[in-house]
């Protein structure tokens, strides 16, 4: 239901008893049967607005044994959102393919809604990509035009925005969660690769490294291309935000998985079709092997613009987390709750783009000649930005070394890797991927945001649950962090390319 009240005997983290928790939803439950629900998708499609929800079902929790995709429709009615019973969505699938990663984008001004996914071969798993260097993977999309009520059949994308670049990717994948569109129209879907840096090793093949990138349109769907990759930091699954810049305009802020220990960010100043070099965010940091992550940008509240100081949190103060160049051990290994998604995603040596035990934080030599043709030219971000009128959300497990308690964190200082709030659980126990969505405000006026996670009581994907949340919430709740810093200063200690 879509009501922000919660138990009243609970109180913030000023107080001295437990953080609030939403009332949650589920909308996916695992089966005794084996079928299982994972790797959740959310989109707001006006008006309304309408809330799609969406989720791989797999025959078991594994990744080989992913199948289709699955939604439920949920109207927001008399304050509280109605859901529609799951549906298997037919339409979007390849033969003899199994689908996974759905990733929608709603093009406001055609109406159109593109629910992107992968097609993998039969039960071929990523690992075995990555070791061959034989994509198994292809991009593919379905359309509907009436909010989801209805999916046109699937196209194969492949060999039009990916083309003669498959030869040099092991695997690729999008999202998963949501995609954005900008306001010149281009709308951007996030992805990721394993790029294959070095092919031969005794007939194997010999390094791949992971790099988040987008597919873009800029003629609403008929046609769509990629992107130059994110080139110096190992990053994988990620969703993207547009960040207000001012009178500097605005950049496209990405934020992806690592297996580095915390999470990377990239800017991008032409609307994702190349990104800056990535750095680390130590302030967030990521479970074991690292789990997907969702990011979602929305405006700052009037009386929280630029200029004014009131968006301060409680009192506290922490000083900046040093941002330390990863060391060369490997990450500890993913405890309760990990399935097979992301284990190619290994420690590395140094703060590179190398595999483990390399330290070159560089492309492979077969691309040295060339580096236009794998991360194209990258453009320049202005020498000084003034604050932001956009704050960002972020989700993700708060465990360090297991997929467990789901929470929420505030940047009210996007462009300042150390201005991360520290989390505000929302759900208690093993909790795995999530989506986040901006729903407007309520008749009162309140911003209101939504999340779709996975859940459960023993593993983290048991189900798939929902809950809706107010900005009031997450200032009541949030733990504050370290006070932004100018937009202009260079962040500490970042881990450029060499």
């Amino acid at each position: 239901a879509w009501t922000l009240t919660a138990d009243p005997l609970a109180l913030g983290p000023q107080g001295m008893g437990t953080p609030r928790v939403p009332t949650r939803t589920v909308l996916f439950q695992s089966e005794r049967s084996g079928l299982t629900y994972r790797v959740p998708a959310l989109l707001p499609v006006t008006p309304g607005p309408t809330l799609l929800a969406f989720a791989e079902q797999r025959l078991s929790p594994n990744d080989a044994h992913a199948h289709r995709l699955v939604q439920r429709c949920g109207t927001l009615a008399g304050g509280s959102v109605r859901w529609g019973a799951a549906q298997v969505l037919g339409t979007a699938a390849l033969e003899e393919h199994r689908s996974m990663n759905p990733c929608p984008v709603h093009d406001a001004r055609t109406g159109t809604v593109f629910l992107f996914f992968v097609a993998i071969r039969g039960q071929t798993p990523e690992l075995a990509q990555i070791a061959t260097g034989r994509n198994a993977a292809r991009l593919c999309c379905v359309t509907s035009r009436d909010a989801g009520r209805t999916w046109g059949s699937a196209r194969d994308l492949t060999a039009e925005a990916v083309g003669a670049t498959e030869r040099d990717w092991a695997t690729f994948a999008v999202g998963p969660g949501h995609g954005i569109q900008l306001r010149s129209g281009r709308l951007l879907v996030p992805a990721y690769t394993y790029h294959v840096d070095r092919r031969e090793c005794f007939g194997k093949i010999c390094r791949t490294s992971p790099h988040a990138f987008t597919f873009y349109s800029d003629d609403h769907g008929q046609t769509w291309h990629h992107g130059g990759l994110l080139s110096n930091l190992r990053s994988g699954e990620c969703q993207l935000a547009v960040v207000d810049g001012g009178q500097a305009g605005s950049v496209l802020y990405c934020n992806a998985r690592s297996p580095l220990g915390s999470r990377v960010q990239a800017l991008s100043t032409d609307e994702g079709t190349s990104f800056l070099p990535g750095e680390l965010v130590p302030t967030l940091a990521e479970t074991a092997r690292g789990c997907q992550g969702s990011i979602l940008g929305f405006p700052a509240p009037p009386s929280n613009r630029p200029g004014d100081e009131g968006w301060s949190v409680g009192s506290r103060k922490t000083p900046f987390p040093p941002n330390h160049c990863p060391g060369a051990h490997e990450s500890p290994k993913e405890g309760a709750g990990d399935t097979q998604r992301g284990r190619g995603l290994g420690g590395t040596k140094g703060c590179g783009g190398g595999t483990e035990g390399s330290g070159d934080p560089s492309p492979g030599p077969e691309l040295s000649g060339d580096r236009r043709a794998w991360s194209l030219q990258l453009p320049r971000l202005p020498a000084a930005l003034p604050q932001s009128s956009t704050w960002l959300l972020y989700s993700h497990p708060a465990g360090r070394r297991a997929r467990l308690h789901m929470g929420v964190h505030l940047n009210r200082s996007p462009l300042d890797p150390h201005s991360w709030t520290e989390p505000w659980v929302i759900y208690q126990g093993p909790s795995g991927y999530s989506d986040l969505a901006f729903i407007g405000p309520t008749p009162e006026g309140a911003l209101t945001f939504a999340c779709l996670y996975e859940s459960g009581a023993r593993v983290s994907y048991e189900e798939i649950s929902f809950c809706v949340f107010s900005l009031r919430e997450v200032l009541e709740n949030v733990l504050p962090g370290p006070k932004p810093t100018g937009l202009g200063s260079k962040p500490r200690e970042q881990c450029w390319p060499s």
